[in-house]
Protein backbone atom coordinates (compact mmCIF):
# COMPACT_ATOMS: atom_id res chain seq x y z
CA UNK A 1 0.00 0.00 0.00
CA UNK A 2 3.35 2.48 0.49
CA UNK A 3 4.13 1.54 -2.34
CA UNK A 4 0.82 2.36 -3.96
CA UNK A 5 0.42 5.10 -2.15
CA UNK A 6 3.62 7.07 -3.00
CA UNK A 7 3.19 6.34 -7.10
CA UNK A 8 -0.64 8.11 -7.08
CA UNK A 9 0.86 10.99 -5.34
CA UNK A 10 3.05 11.81 -8.56
CA UNK A 11 1.85 14.32 -11.40
CA UNK A 12 -0.14 12.38 -13.99
CA UNK A 13 1.15 8.58 -12.74
CA UNK A 14 -1.16 7.10 -15.26
CA UNK A 15 0.62 8.64 -18.02
CA UNK A 16 3.56 6.71 -17.51
CA UNK A 17 3.73 2.96 -18.65
CA UNK A 18 6.13 1.79 -16.46
CA UNK A 19 4.44 3.22 -13.25
CA UNK A 20 1.19 1.44 -14.26
CA UNK A 21 2.84 -2.23 -15.04
CA UNK A 22 4.57 -1.88 -11.80
CA UNK A 23 1.57 -1.39 -9.72
CA UNK A 24 -1.41 -3.04 -11.61
CA UNK A 25 -2.02 -5.99 -13.63
CA UNK A 26 -5.31 -7.84 -15.86
CA UNK A 27 -8.32 -5.66 -14.55
CA UNK A 28 -6.58 -3.12 -12.67
CA UNK A 29 -3.81 -2.60 -15.38
CA UNK A 30 -7.20 -1.03 -17.65
CA UNK A 31 -8.30 0.93 -15.24
CA UNK A 32 -5.17 2.93 -14.92
CA UNK A 33 -5.11 3.54 -18.58
CA UNK A 34 -8.50 4.69 -18.40
CA UNK A 35 -7.11 7.44 -16.13
CA UNK A 36 -6.13 9.36 -19.28
CA UNK A 37 -9.39 9.48 -20.42
CA UNK A 38 -10.26 11.04 -17.25
CA UNK A 39 -8.28 13.75 -18.07
CA UNK A 40 -8.78 14.09 -21.81
CA UNK A 41 -12.27 15.03 -20.74
CA UNK A 42 -10.99 17.43 -17.93
CA UNK A 43 -12.30 15.07 -14.82
CA UNK A 44 -10.45 14.25 -12.00
CA UNK A 45 -8.99 10.97 -11.06
CA UNK A 46 -10.69 7.84 -9.50
CA UNK A 47 -8.33 6.80 -8.05
CA UNK A 48 -7.02 8.03 -4.47
CA UNK A 49 -4.32 7.21 -2.12
CA UNK A 50 -5.72 4.24 0.14
CA UNK A 51 -5.70 4.59 4.17
CA UNK A 52 -6.61 1.88 6.09
CA UNK A 53 -8.80 1.30 8.44
CA UNK A 54 -7.74 -1.69 10.95
CA UNK A 55 -5.71 -4.81 9.77
CA UNK A 56 -6.92 -6.47 6.51
CA UNK A 57 -8.17 -9.82 5.97
CA UNK A 58 -6.07 -12.44 3.58
CA UNK A 59 -7.55 -15.06 2.30
CA UNK A 60 -4.39 -17.39 0.91
CA UNK A 61 -3.95 -20.92 -1.06
CA UNK A 62 -1.63 -22.98 -0.23
CA UNK A 63 1.42 -22.52 -1.58
CA UNK A 64 1.29 -26.13 -3.91
CA UNK A 65 -1.88 -25.31 -5.09
CA UNK A 66 -0.73 -22.14 -6.78
CA UNK A 67 -1.07 -22.11 -10.64
CA UNK A 68 1.80 -22.45 -12.50
CA UNK A 69 1.62 -19.01 -13.93
CA UNK A 70 2.39 -17.14 -10.70
CA UNK A 71 0.95 -16.81 -6.79
CA UNK A 72 -2.15 -14.71 -5.70
CA UNK A 73 -4.19 -14.05 -2.54
CA UNK A 74 -7.13 -12.13 -2.10
CA UNK A 75 -7.56 -9.52 0.85
CA UNK A 76 -10.10 -7.93 2.53
CA UNK A 77 -9.71 -4.54 3.63
CA UNK A 78 -11.73 -1.15 4.53
CA UNK A 79 -10.80 2.07 3.51
CA UNK A 80 -12.78 5.19 1.40
CA UNK A 81 -14.50 4.92 -1.70
CA UNK A 82 -14.25 7.00 -4.44
CA UNK A 83 -17.25 8.90 -2.75
CA UNK A 84 -15.09 9.11 0.78
CA UNK A 85 -17.25 6.57 2.13
CA UNK A 86 -15.69 4.03 4.70
CA UNK A 87 -16.67 0.64 3.12
CA UNK A 88 -15.01 -2.72 2.40
CA UNK A 89 -13.02 -3.77 -0.50
CA UNK A 90 -12.03 -7.23 -1.82
CA UNK A 91 -8.83 -6.88 -4.01
CA UNK A 92 -6.31 -9.59 -5.49
CA UNK A 93 -3.24 -9.57 -5.97
CA UNK A 94 -0.87 -11.63 -8.44
CA UNK A 95 2.86 -11.77 -9.26
CA UNK A 96 4.42 -13.80 -12.23
CA UNK A 97 7.54 -15.76 -11.32
CA UNK A 98 10.33 -13.36 -10.12
CA UNK A 99 7.64 -10.47 -10.14
CA UNK A 100 6.46 -8.80 -7.19
CA UNK A 101 2.97 -8.82 -6.39
CA UNK A 102 0.62 -6.53 -8.25
CA UNK A 103 -3.23 -5.53 -7.98
CA UNK A 104 -5.13 -7.51 -10.55
CA UNK A 105 -8.78 -6.63 -9.44
CA UNK A 106 -10.58 -4.66 -6.58
CA UNK A 107 -13.97 -4.02 -5.90
CA UNK A 108 -16.12 -2.01 -2.84
CA UNK A 109 -18.74 -4.12 -0.85
CA UNK A 110 -22.00 -3.33 -1.30
CA UNK A 111 -23.47 -1.85 1.34
CA UNK A 112 -25.61 -4.45 3.81
CA UNK A 113 -23.04 -7.35 2.29
CA UNK A 114 -20.02 -8.62 3.39
CA UNK A 115 -17.33 -11.54 2.70
CA UNK A 116 -18.54 -15.19 3.08
CA UNK A 117 -16.56 -17.53 5.86
CA UNK A 118 -13.79 -19.52 3.42
CA UNK A 119 -13.61 -23.70 4.41
CA UNK A 120 -10.29 -23.71 5.20
CA UNK A 121 -8.23 -26.91 5.59
CA UNK A 122 -6.16 -28.01 8.97
CA UNK A 123 -3.48 -24.64 8.31
CA UNK A 124 -6.00 -22.59 7.85
CA UNK A 125 -5.52 -21.72 3.88
CA UNK A 126 -8.40 -21.49 1.71
CA UNK A 127 -10.17 -24.26 -0.09
CA UNK A 128 -9.86 -24.39 -3.91
CA UNK A 129 -12.63 -22.73 -5.87
CA UNK A 130 -15.11 -25.09 -7.75
CA UNK A 131 -13.48 -24.04 -11.00
CA UNK A 132 -16.42 -25.71 -13.63
CA UNK A 133 -18.89 -23.24 -11.49
CA UNK A 134 -16.10 -20.34 -11.85
CA UNK A 135 -16.36 -20.79 -15.87
CA UNK A 136 -20.52 -20.96 -16.17
CA UNK A 137 -20.42 -17.67 -13.38
CA UNK A 138 -18.10 -15.52 -15.68
CA UNK A 139 -19.89 -16.52 -18.79
CA UNK A 140 -23.21 -15.34 -17.67
CA UNK A 141 -21.89 -12.10 -16.69
CA UNK A 142 -20.20 -12.05 -19.96
CA UNK A 143 -23.77 -12.99 -21.39
CA UNK A 144 -25.69 -10.67 -19.85
CA UNK A 145 -23.59 -7.96 -20.45
CA UNK A 146 -22.71 -8.26 -24.11
CA UNK A 147 -26.16 -10.16 -25.08
CA UNK A 148 -24.54 -11.92 -27.85
CA UNK A 149 -26.97 -14.20 -29.48
CA UNK A 150 -27.51 -15.65 -26.40
CA UNK A 151 -30.51 -15.69 -23.30
CA UNK A 152 -29.59 -15.15 -19.89
CA UNK A 153 -29.20 -18.41 -18.03
CA UNK A 154 -27.68 -20.33 -20.99
CA UNK A 155 -24.62 -21.03 -18.57
CA UNK A 156 -27.11 -22.95 -16.28
CA UNK A 157 -26.91 -20.06 -13.73
CA UNK A 158 -28.50 -16.76 -13.45
CA UNK A 159 -27.96 -13.15 -12.38
CA UNK A 160 -29.84 -12.48 -8.13
CA UNK A 161 -33.00 -10.07 -9.07
CA UNK A 162 -31.18 -7.82 -6.51
CA UNK A 163 -27.99 -7.92 -8.47
CA UNK A 164 -26.28 -4.27 -9.45
CA UNK A 165 -25.54 -5.75 -13.03
CA UNK A 166 -29.21 -5.39 -13.37
CA UNK A 167 -29.74 -1.90 -12.20
CA UNK A 168 -26.42 -0.54 -13.56
CA UNK A 169 -26.86 -1.70 -17.18
CA UNK A 170 -30.04 -0.22 -18.29
CA UNK A 171 -28.04 3.46 -17.42
CA UNK A 172 -24.81 2.46 -19.17
CA UNK A 173 -26.14 1.26 -22.27
CA UNK A 174 -27.50 4.60 -23.04
CA UNK A 175 -23.72 6.26 -23.42
CA UNK A 176 -21.36 4.88 -25.38
CA UNK A 177 -20.90 1.39 -24.68
CA UNK A 178 -18.41 -1.42 -25.99
CA UNK A 179 -19.14 -5.08 -24.71
CA UNK A 180 -16.61 -7.14 -23.02
CA UNK A 181 -14.31 -9.14 -24.69
CA UNK A 182 -13.53 -11.71 -22.09
CA UNK A 183 -12.04 -11.57 -18.58
CA UNK A 184 -9.29 -11.95 -16.42
CA UNK A 185 -8.01 -14.18 -13.91
CA UNK A 186 -10.56 -15.90 -11.48
CA UNK A 187 -9.64 -15.67 -7.94
CA UNK A 188 -11.83 -17.43 -5.24
CA UNK A 189 -12.17 -20.04 -2.67
CA UNK A 190 -15.02 -22.42 -1.47
CA UNK A 191 -16.90 -21.25 1.61
CA UNK A 192 -17.96 -22.35 5.27
CA UNK A 193 -21.59 -22.65 3.94
CA UNK A 194 -20.40 -25.31 0.99
CA UNK A 195 -21.36 -22.06 -1.45
CA UNK A 196 -18.24 -20.68 -3.83
CA UNK A 197 -17.13 -17.26 -4.03
CA UNK A 198 -15.10 -15.60 -6.86
CA UNK A 199 -13.11 -12.63 -7.75
CA UNK A 200 -12.70 -10.98 -11.20
CA UNK A 201 -12.86 -8.74 -13.83
CA UNK A 202 -14.71 -8.53 -17.87
CA UNK A 203 -12.28 -6.59 -20.07
CA UNK A 204 -12.49 -4.98 -23.09
CA UNK A 205 -9.71 -5.81 -25.54
CA UNK A 206 -6.80 -4.28 -25.26
CA UNK A 207 -6.93 -1.99 -28.03
CA UNK A 208 -10.15 -0.76 -27.20
CA UNK A 209 -10.34 0.11 -23.50
CA UNK A 210 -13.53 1.66 -22.59
CA UNK A 211 -15.00 -0.34 -19.63
CA UNK A 212 -14.18 -2.67 -17.13
CA UNK A 213 -16.48 -4.65 -14.37
CA UNK A 214 -14.85 -5.89 -11.09
CA UNK A 215 -17.30 -8.76 -9.53
CA UNK A 216 -17.37 -9.99 -6.38
CA UNK A 217 -19.84 -12.80 -6.26
CA UNK A 218 -21.08 -15.62 -3.98
CA UNK A 219 -23.05 -18.81 -5.26
CA UNK A 220 -24.25 -20.59 -2.34
CA UNK A 221 -24.62 -24.38 -1.85
CA UNK A 222 -27.04 -26.20 -4.48
CA UNK A 223 -27.86 -23.15 -5.58
CA UNK A 224 -28.21 -21.69 -9.76
CA UNK A 225 -28.50 -17.80 -8.54
CA UNK A 226 -25.21 -15.80 -8.73
CA UNK A 227 -25.36 -13.68 -5.70
CA UNK A 228 -23.26 -9.84 -5.89
CA UNK A 229 -21.53 -9.22 -2.91
CA UNK A 230 -20.00 -6.40 -4.41
CA UNK A 231 -19.38 -4.83 -8.52
CA UNK A 232 -17.68 -1.25 -9.35
CA UNK A 233 -17.89 -0.24 -13.20
CA UNK A 234 -15.27 1.79 -14.58
CA UNK A 235 -15.26 3.32 -17.84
Amino acid sequence: MGKYNAVLKKRKWWRSNARLDALFVEGALHEGVLERNHENFGWKPEHKPINLTGAPTVYLPRPERQPPTGDWFIAQATYEDTKGHERPHVLAFFRSPGQSFRLAVATPIHWGQRMPKPLLDADGYVTDMDNDVARAVTEEYRNFWNGERKKEGDSGYRLAKNSYSRKAFPAVNKGLYVGFAGHGSVFGFRTAGGGSFFLFALLNDSKSVNNVLSEALLVPKSSKTIQELGANWFS
